[in-house]
């Protein structure tokens, strides 16, 4: 007679450890960030909340020379803002796992996105530079996504190649064709101060990454050297880069050194403490771009001295924060992508601020997460919410749960054993 095996039963506490597991893994995802985390989150949004106050007031005068409404540019930018929050919080709740899945995914969308560029009818150029699409109305700046999927692909590249990174060819390879060729169609379309920032996050990624540092000196001095003729390429550029080296005289006061001269006045009548929020002169449509690439002139000028520091002391702190969960990151993932936000946020808000203070020739950069701008402010709150996505698992709290919550289940079979 045939016998039908009974159904195996549950091993006692199997499911109480397995339920535990889950709910520490729930709680690591949804659960209260850490101190570095909140930190960051708590930086990001004042420095967004910041950029929007001084967007209204730098651009009120164009707006209503434009369009006949002082709060034009303004809610656009806080539209801009609403929309980058919230892809920042939903990218944070992700989970880590999810970036190295879709990061040739992501590099490639952002690389055919940038080839639209060269699309007749669709690509815009906007003082000299090829760097925008329109669509349905709305103007899209590619580069600023690429640049985000490209710091998400290093991170996944530069983790499977952990073992070997201290290869030279090791090193490069892939990352130099692909951000070569990310880097080489931003360049096509004549945005020098763009490709700049690209590069340095690339080295800056290799450098968190763990390469060694003579195998990054040669290729910068290639880039140096190449620099030379796409510089020379440009008359804007040259024009730019004489007036910065040769310094500006009555001639030039038309020509390249109108907006860097009213800059610097602009910086100058704020004094100590500024002529008050709202009361700026420059941006009476003396200073161009006065709501993105020198809004850090009007700041000087409305808020002085104080304020100016203290937006060089919350872009400190966002650089601080970013280092330590570089630091007590135990994952190569956490280390990359959380350095080459980093040297992409903090770098090129340090150079918008030598352009402005003059230590460096105008190159055209935004101020990241302050001046307006849809693509650059989305993107940069993009690249925030995949640092805390990829913190929050790796963060020396979560790291402490999961690992007491793996270690029981052995420890519960030597029991039973």
């Amino acid at each position: 007679m045939a016998t039908t095996a009974a159904p195996r039963q549950a091993e006692p506490g199997a499911l109480e450890r397995g339920a535990k597991r889950a709910m520490v893994r729930v709680r690591t995802m949804f659960g209260a960030p850490s101190l570095h985390a909140s930190l960051l989150l708590g930086t990001t949004v004042f420095l967004v909340a910041f950029g929007l106050v001084m967007v209204l007031s730098s651009s009120s005068v164009e707006s209503y020379t434009s369009s006949a409404s002082f709060f034009s540019s303004f809610v656009r930018q806080a539209a801009f803002a609403a929309v980058g929050l919230a892809i920042m919080l939903i990218a944070a709740r992700l989970p880590a796992a999810f970036w190295p899945r879709i990061a040739w995914i992501a590099v490639a969308g952002g690389i055919a996105l940038q080839l639209l560029v060269f699309v007749p009818g669709l690509g815009v150029a906007i003082g000299g530079n090829r760097n925008w699409i329109n669509i349905a109305g709305f103007s899209l700046q590619p580069s600023e996504f690429l640049k985000l999927a490209l710091i998400v692909w290093m991170g996944m590249i530069l983790t499977r190649k952990q073992k070997v990174i201290h290869g030279f060819w090791q090193a490069w390879v892939p990352i130099a064709p692909v951000a070569g060729l990310a880097i080489g169609l931003v360049l096509l379309g004549h945005d020098f101060g763009t490709v700049s920032i690209m590069a340095i996050v690339v080295f800056g990624a290799l450098w968190f990454a763990g390469v060694r540092w003579w195998h990054l000196v040669l290729p910068v001095g290639i880039l140096a050297v190449l620099a030379v003729p796409v510089i020379l390429s440009s008359a804007s550029r040259v024009r730019r880069i004489s007036a910065f080296v040769q310094g500006c005289t009555n001639d030039d006061y038309w020509g390249p050194c109108w907006q860097q001269l009213h800059g610097t006045w602009a910086l100058s009548a704020g004094g100590l403490f500024g002529v008050g929020l709202g009361n700026s002169r420059a941006k009476w449509n003396w200073l161009p771009a006065a709501d993105n690439d020198y809004i850090f002139a009007i700041i000087g000028e409305e808020l002085g001295l104080v304020g100016a520091v203290v937006v060089l002391a919350l872009f400190g702190l966002l650089a601080w924060t970013l280092l330590r969960i570089v630091q007590q990151a135990t994952r190569q993932m956490t280390r990359v992508v959380a350095g080459a936000a980093m040297v992409w946020i903090v770098g090129q808000a340090l150079v918008n601020i030598a352009v402005v203070l003059g230590l460096l020739p105008v190159l055209g950069v935004p101020l990241p997460l302050i001046s307006s701008g849809g693509s650059q402010l989305i993107a940069t709150l993009a690249v925030i919410g995949v640092v805390l996505s990829l913190e929050r698992v790796d963060n020396p709290a979560a790291r402490g749960e999961l690992e007491a919550a793996d270690a029981e289940e052995p420890s519960a079979a030597a029991a039973k054993g």
